[in-house]
């Protein structure tokens, strides 16, 4: 008895799968038409690209650059041990480029970002 309705199980899973697929590419294909939809307002954009991204550059120049140090006293006090004091500045570039710099960046652009619109918003707050 339950093999006779296997096939039906199957196909009513199936068809419930692909309506939820369906409703997913609805809501995206909503979600994008609305968001570049209506007004586009270009001075507000380029205000808050120059806030969220330019005004963040000491802060993230200023984690790279002790991070950087931190980085060449710790590498350059394991290699004195085996006479490797001439690749410190090659592992520190790779280990900035590759792995800690863009890791780093990323928490500071969003630790800043996050502190400055909870300043703005807490300045329209008190304002109101």
């Amino acid at each position: 008895m339950v093999l006779l309705n296997l096939p039906g199980q199957i196909g009513a899973g199936s068809l419930s799968f692909m309506a939820m697929i369906g409703r997913f590419f609805m809501f995206v294909g909503q979600a994008l038409l609305r968001g570049f939809g209506g007004p586009f307002y270009w001075r507000v954009f380029l205000d808050q690209l120059v806030r969220i991204g330019y005004l963040s550059l000491p802060v993230i120049g200023l984690t790279a650059l002790f991070t950087g140090a931190v980085l060449a006293l710790q590498i350059y006090i394991g290699g004195s041990r085996f006479n490797a004091e001439g690749i410190v500045a090659s592992i520190v570039v790779l280990g900035i480029t590759r792995e800690l710099g863009p890791v780093l960046g990323g928490l500071m652009v969003a630790g800043r970002v996050a502190a400055a619109i909870a300043a703005e918003v807490g300045t329209m707050k008190v304002s109101e």
